[in-house]
């Protein structure tokens, strides 16, 4: 054989099996890695939910008393159909929104409803956004708290919860929060209205349902402030590709047959599942 030939052989023989270990560790990535969340999945036949149950619109119970047992809402009811499109049964648990992120890492739920952010897109995966929102206050009716521009907040209490971007906002602007647990909407409603603290900041839509389901409060959504446009996305483990892949999939079915609208309009009263328009004030150095 001559040695041009014995090249060539050689050659080939390197090249065939550097692919071979090439495509071997593109498997053996997809099996330990991309496809590991989603196969435990499957193999569990159900997607495990963390959601609050107590924000009205978004995840709450339905009826009172003895019949207060329905958990929907928005956020309920897109995750209802995503995994009835993934031909998966679902189980929600019940969790405050500062241990969603320990949870979703930890496995202990699959997934949850949360604000789409680029400090949380670098330790978690997220899906395509299911909501599009933007920031604003409850504040008293008579006065608006004393509140007429961010900068008003200097001094003012907050309530909110400890680790959410809107607490975040508070601090940025000089006010002082009062953190609550997986407290209702209308602890913070109620301590707005009898002078404990001083506003809620939140988002929009949470805040003018939490609103009109307390009539009795002296509350009103500042009617001048627009701020911190939002959107809120699926969040999973960091890595889990695969099941990314299917819940956009899915949710990209569910945007194109309009069911995000149909729900975001059953709950929401408008379409939330779309970019809200007019002037939104953007907020720089959030660590968020």
């Amino acid at each position: 054989m001559s040695i041009k030939k014995a090249a060539v052989m050689l050659f080939v023989i390197v090249f065939v099996l550097s692919a071979c270990s090439d495509n071997a560790a593109e498997s053996s990535g997809e099996e330990n890695g991309n496809n590991e969340k989603w196969k435990e999945i499957q193999e569990a036949g159900e997607i495990v939910v963390g959601t609050s149950g107590t924000l009205i619109a978004a995840s709450y119970y339905e009826g009172e008393g003895k019949d207060k047992e329905q958990l929907t809402g928005y956020e309920v009811e897109v995750m209802r159909e995503v995994a009835k499109r993934l031909n998966l049964d679902i189980k929600f648990e019940i969790i405050g929104f500062d241990s969603v992120l320990a949870a979703i890492k930890s496995g202990r739920i699959d997934m949850a409803g949360m604000g789409v952010t680029d400090k949380r897109k670098k330790k978690f995966a997220f899906s395509e956004p299911i909501k599009y929102s933007y920031t604003t206050m409850v504040v008293r009716e008579d006065g608006y708290s004393g509140i007429h521009k961010l900068e008003d907040l200097e001094g003012k209490k907050a309530g909110g919860a400890a680790s959410t971007v809107y607490s975040e906002i508070a601090r940025k602007f000089g006010a002082e929060v009062k953190t609550y647990g997986n407290a209702p909407n209308e602890a913070y409603l109620r301590d707005v209205n009898n002078g404990r603290t001083d506003v809620v900041i939140n988002d929009y839509y949470l805040s003018k349902f939490g609103i009109a389901a307390f009539p009795e409060f002296d509350l009103t959504l500042h009617p001048e402030l627009k701020f911190h446009p939002t959107k809120q996305g699926v969040i999973m483990q960091d890595g889990a590709d695969k099941l990314q892949a299917k819940v956009n999939d899915v949710l990209a079915d569910m945007r194109k047959d309009g069911t995000l609208t149909k729900l975001a309009k059953k709950f929401y009263k408008e379409d939330a599942s779309k970019k809200p328009e007019g002037d939104i004030r953007e907020i720089d150095g959030l660590d968020f």
